[in-house]
């Protein structure tokens, strides 16, 4: 996995996770996850929380992420260092795991909250356990907990399976095959013994909270390979909290150990920064307000017109105009609001000061890469009727008309000054995060960025980087063996940019289009990413109103040389995918593509994101192909996480600009798409109702 953090970025994020946002009363186990000490609890994190969390005792290291991905349901991926695997003296190893657990029931004035959990429920079992939960608080400082697990949870104590009243099947756990790890092992799942567990938490003050706990984890394996002594079935902790977002724990493990953590806890919802450096908006301007106003458009608007300064000050770029009887019809581009309705607002209300009195009708088209995305068409009167109404915004929306903008832009075109040419250099700081058996490697350099357009919807893009400190051995950027049978399409990433010479991390030509009513189309051509060039094509049908959308990309592309400069090596490959896109509301979105992989194989990528309205999107994906298990390796399939987090969340001034990374298990080469940056569907949507421009319409009068 790959992070890249631009300058101050890191410190701001640090500062962040200080800051006091909000009250965290879950506690967290030294797993990351809700819970006590080592044992769970039935309570929950605040819906769409996202908690990292580090532990560290004896021969152990636990790195956890878990999100509240719905107000019950929350999913956590673990990276584990065990050290000393099979006893003092032997080597140690790494292990990845996925958590899910869903709160059943909520607590009542008589009744416990109740959850149910499976942790580490396709990975290579070292974790492997399930339980069923409950906790009640039975004063405003205590909360008692009980509960009954299967697997490592059963370790101490088991009892003959009560599950087994219901199919015997339930009462023997069979020996886990788990082969190249990472597949659901449901033939494990709440079988074989049950054991008790529970205790209580006592929260002293906002500050200071204490745990005790009987486990049910008898740490079998270790002990009988003596890298723990096991002496006393209850754990004891401390929980620390300077920050209402950041803890510390403290704890006494089996009667001989002493373990440490530290948790992190964000919530999308909350903004850590008031926004500082929002302009409000200019008012409307009623009808018959500005007598001269017809005097702006009897020549040419051009770059220097006061309508279009205007427009560059709220942010906004003013891009052609109609303005003929009746009607008013522009197309303007927002490079800092994240809400396309936001800016539609402003655009709109700076407008009304610059039009003639027989105006009645306005019609604005956002864009983005050169392309209209919507076009909202607005009575004046609605407008000025609805400005300063509580419920303004969606009465607004209720009485215009959205619809598809192809063949719609207005006929006169801004000139401008703005130069084609533009650059850029800063320091970059790429992290390779839970890479083989480097948890943590580091590369540090200078990156230069360029963009010259040719036209607006015609943009030449670079990325060219030098490091200057930096993994420079293979051994230290391992990322798994390639089968005999694939071509190392990404295992052989490794050998790409290790010299620490000057690389071209992107190149590439790219068009962008309307070819007819509800369509869009995108071609990239040159070197599209680290590993691969060549030239990728991709439409999309995605009406304005509807919350489906489908898409068909094709690539054909080469492997590059691994000093990624200019040359290309043998391998040549044509790829493609059919893809499904759903807006589920809420904030869900849910992805399907099916297709031809680099590698060769066929197959499917599910995924899920959830989007919050500031930005911030949390998501979840698996891969499967062809290509048999045991030639993909590790982990047997793809699969991972992916996070994007919006600059502004941070810095409390407007701004488009955001953080991508996935976190995923091992680069293998099943399952691996070319990464082609300006893909459609995610800015598509940014300009229609049902979309990003829909979700966040109540910023309209902002």
């Amino acid at each position: 996995m790959k992070i890249i953090l631009k300058p101050g970025l890191s410190a701001l994020a640090l500062c962040a996770a200080l800051a006091p946002a909000h009250a965290q009363e879950t506690t967290y186990t030294m797993y990351g996850t809700p819970g006590l000490v080592e044992m769970p609890t039935a309570r929950s994190a605040r819906d769409g929380e996202i908690i990292a969390s580090y532990s560290h005792w004896n021969l152990q290291q636990k790195t956890s992420f878990t999100f509240q991905l719905t107000p019950r349901l929350s999913g956590t991926f673990r990276y584990s260092g065990i050290d000393e695997r099979s006893g003092p003296g032997t080597d140690g190893t790494f292990d990845r795991s996925f958590d899910l657990r869903y709160r059943l029931l909520d607590e009542t004035d008589t009744l416990p909250a109740v959850a149910i959990g499976i942790q580490d429920f396709m990975g290579t079992g070292l974790l492997s356990s399930e339980y069923v939960v409950a906790t009640k608080a039975v004063t405003k400082s205590i909360d008692v907990t009980a509960g009954l697990g299967w697997g490592r949870f059963a370790s101490r104590g088991g009892f003959t399976n009560p599950l087994g009243a219901l199919d015997a099947l339930f009462e023997t756990r069979p020996s886990l095959d788990f082969g190249e790890g990472g597949k659901p092992s449901t033939d494990q799942y709440f079988r074989g013994d049950a054991a008790v567990f529970g205790g209580i938490d006592y929260r002293y003050s906002e500050k200071f909270s204490f745990q005790l706990e009987y486990s049910s984890d008898g740490y079998e394996l270790e002990s009988d390979r003596g890298t723990i002594d096991v002496k006393s079935p209850f754990n004891v902790g401390m929980i620390y909290r300077p920050y209402p977002n950041l803890a510390f724990n403290l704890a006494f493990l089996q009667g001989s150990e002493i373990a440490g953590a530290v948790t992190v806890a964000l919530n999308p919802n909350t903004r850590l920064v008031p926004s500082t450096d929002v302009r409000a908006p200019r008012p409307l301007a009623a009808i018959g307000s500005n007598p001269d106003a017809a005097l702006s458009w009897q020549s040419a608007v051009t770059d220097q017109s006061d309508i279009a300064k205007e427009f560059r000050r709220t942010g906004l770029r003013l891009i052609a105009y109609d303005v003929s009887g009746s009607e008013a019809r522009i197309s303007f581009s927002n490079a800092r609001y994240r809400s396309d309705a936001q800016a539609m607002g402003r655009a709109v209300r700076i407008l009304t000061h610059h039009l003639p009195d027989e105006v009645t009708t306005i019609v604005a088209q956002p864009t983005r890469n050169g392309i209209p995305l919507s076009s909202a068409r607005f009575a004046r009167a609605d407008l000025e009727a609805q400005e300063i109404r509580a419920d303004g915004a969606n009465t607004l929306r209720a009485r215009s008309t959205i619809l598809d903008a192809a063949g719609q832009a207005p006929s006169n075109t801004v000139a401008t000054d703005d130069p084609r040419f533009m650059w850029g250099v800063l320091p970059y700081l790429q992290l390779l995060v839970f890479n083989g058996n480097e948890p943590v490697q580091a590369d540090v350099g200078v990156s230069l960025t360029t963009s010259y357009k040719i036209q607006p919807n015609l943009v030449i893009d670079g990325t060219f980087r030098q490091s200057i400190l930096g993994p420079r051995e293979l051994a230290d950027v391992r990322v798994g063996q390639s089968s005999a049978d694939y071509p190392p399409v990404r295992t052989s990433g490794r050998y790409y940019g290790i010299d620490g010479r000057p690389t071209i991390n992107k190149l590439t030509l790219t068009h962008y289009g309307r070819p007819g009513e509800n369509l869009y189309s995108r071609v990239s051509a040159g070197y599209l990413e680290r590993m691969f060039g060549g030239i990728s094509g991709e439409v999309l049908w995605k009406p304005v109103d509807s919350r489906l959308a489908l898409g068909a990309e094709l690539n054909y592309v080469a492997q590059r040389e691994e000093d990624m400069l200019f040359s290309f090596q043998d391998y040549d490959t044509l790829t493609g995918h059919l893809s499904a896109y759903y807006d589920f509301e809420n904030g869900f979105l849910g992805q399907v593509d099916v297709g031809r992989y680099l590698a060769g194989d066929w197959g499917a990528t599910v995924s899920l994101d959830r989007e919050f309205e500031n930005g911030w999107k949390v998501g979840a994906y698996f891969t499967l192909t062809d290509m048999p298990f045991e030639d993909f390796g590790e982990g047997s399939f793809d699969k991972g996480i992916r996070l994007t987090v919006p600059v502004d969340y941070f810095l409390g001034s407007p701004s488009r600009r955001e953080i991508s990374t996935n976190l995923n298990s091992l680069s293998r080469d099943g399952g691996a798409r070319v990464n082609v940056d300006g893909r459609l569907y995610g800015f598509v949507r940014d300009g229609h109702t049902a979309g990003k421009m829909g979700d966040t319409w109540g910023r309209f009068w902002q």
